[in-house]
Order: C-alpha cells, then sequence, then structure tokens
C-alpha cells in the first residue's frame, strides 16, 4: 500500500502523502494562475467645490461598501458553500486537481475509492482514468451536486455514490484511495486505512500541513511522535506535494500537504 506525503513542484500551501504499506499491512494537487491588469483613472476635482467633491466621494464610497456587502451576502447563503458544518474545503485549483490524480498512476483496471469528493473537481479527473470510482461523501448537499456534475454522461456509470461517516461506513474492495481530507479525521482515516483489507496499492491523501509531516518525520525531529512510529512501522510514507490556502473555497486558516502511501 502506497500512502504518500511528497514535495512537488506545484507550489501551494496543502501538501498529499504516498507511502507504499509493508506486507505486514499490505499495501494501504502546477500552480494555476491569472494574471489580471487593472487600471485606476484619477480625475481632477481640484476646480470643483469642496462640498460637491466631498459629496462625490462619500457616495462612491457608500455606493462600494453596499456591492461589497452583498457579494460577501451572497456567497455566505450559497447553500453548496455554506461548509462550516462538516468543515469542508473545496479544491478548487485545476492543476493541483491534476497533478493529484498523476501522482496516483492510476490504471484503466483500478477501483478507486475517494472521501470527501465535495463537488468532483477530483472526481472528474479520477473518473477519466479508472475503471469504477466509489465516493464516501457525508454531506447530502455534495452528492447531489456531483451526482448532477456527471448525470446523463458516460461517466455516470463508472460513479458509485455513498452517503455517509467514512469511519463508520463499511470500506468495498478498491485499488487505490485519494481524499481531500477534512482535518477533523485525519488521524482515523489513516488507521483506517492500514487496517484495511484487502489490501490496496496506493493512498494519495491531503492533510493539514502539520499533521502530513509528521507522517514523514524522522526519528530524532521535532516531529517525531507516536503517530510518526505507528504510521511508520506499517507503510512507507512520502510527502509530494505543498498546496496553497489560495487553492481552496473557502480557504483554510492553515497550509496542507499530499502524502502518499
Amino acid at each position: 500500500m502506497i500512502l504518500a506525503l511528497g514535495e512537488s513542484s506545484l507550489d501551494c500551501e496543502r501538501s498529499w502523502v504516498q507511502f507504499p504499506v509493508r506486507p505486514l499491512f499490505g499495501q494501504v494537487h502546477a500552480r494555476s494562475q491569472a494574471l489580471f491588469s487593472t487600471r485606476t483613472f484619477f480625475f481632477c476635482l481640484a476646480d470643483m467645490p469642496r462640498a460637491v467633491s466631498n459629496k462625490i466621494t462619500s457616495a462612491h464610497t457608500q455606493a462600494v461598501a453596499a456591492r461589497t456587502q452583498q457579494n460577501s451576502s451572497a456567497t455566505t447563503k450559497n447553500p453548496i458553500f455554506n461548509t462550516e458544518k462538516f468543515g469542508q474545503h473545496i479544491l478548487k485549483n485545476p492543476l493541483v486537481a491534476q497533478g493529484i490524480v498523476d501522482k496516483a498512476s492510476l490504471k484503466p483496471t483500478d477501483v478507486v475509492l475517494e472521501v470527501g469528493p465535495g463537488t468532483g473537481n477530483l472526481t472528474v479527473r479520477i473518473l477519466d482514468q479508472a475503471k469504477r470510482v466509489v465516493v464516501v461523501e457525508m454531506d447530502p448537499r455534495m452528492g447531489a451536486e456531483l451526482t448532477k456534475r456527471v448525470q446523463g454522461k458516460p461517466e455516470q456509470r463508472k460513479l458509485e455514490v455513498v452517503l455517509g461517516d467514512v469511519i463508520k461506513t463499511p470500506l468495498p474492495y478498491f485499488d487505490v484511495v485519494i481524499s481531500n481530507t477534512p482535518y477533523q479525521i485525519s488521524s482515523p482515516l489513516v488507521f483506517k486505512l492500514l487496517s484495511h483489507r484487502p489490501l490496496f496499492r496506493c493512498a494519495i491523501l491531503m492533510f493539514q500541513r502539520e499533521f502530513a509531516m509528521r507522517l514523514v518525520a524522522r526519528p530524532g525531529s521535532p516531529l517525531w511522535g507516536r503517530l510518526s512510529a505507528n504510521v511508520q512501522l506499517y507503510a512507507k510514507v512520502d510527502h509530494i506535494m505543498k498546496v496553497a490556502r489560495g487553492s481552496f473555497r473557502p480557504p483554510p486558516q492553515v497550509d496542507s500537504s499530499v502524502d502518499r502511501k
């Protein structure tokens, strides 16, 4: 099994890891950046009466503030991206998403388990390469959004959506697992995967950066501890990618990393 925690050329603030699992337990996201040029035009009001200038400035300021508040309110009320209840951070950077899938080295015969698919930005890329994809999602809104995204397409037949808590849900057979992991279930998910049978080939998992780096810590280093020792006893873990918080919606408060196991 491979759980991967690895460093890559993608300049992000979240990381993923990969690590092959030893026989005892078996085999347990290129930056996208758009550049915009903004020009500001200044109009001289020096020849205008002071009172008029102040009124114009005041009216403009109020209009800008009203638009900002309206946009902020619209985002907050979006039923899909109001994700506080489940602690979700939707991966929105397409280059990071593709990089994660590429690290899994998927085969056309693979059955892939995805934990926390959100709106499916990773899922649609996995469906392009795998035989079948089983996703476990706790938020019914996300499950419905993902189902709608592939409805009427050939990929619909390859996708199975399971609604529930992945920690409490019996897992099906799979060859590879990929996860943008909710921070609060990081440790339980790792150990659930390590004990899963039959063995799987590879796990590409994204965690809060500090947690990811603890998985790959070496003996004697400041991050080395019980978690590091227990995981490395059964799996080889590599840090493969660092992902910036700006790659997510809403952006998390901390950086993330991807590990491969």
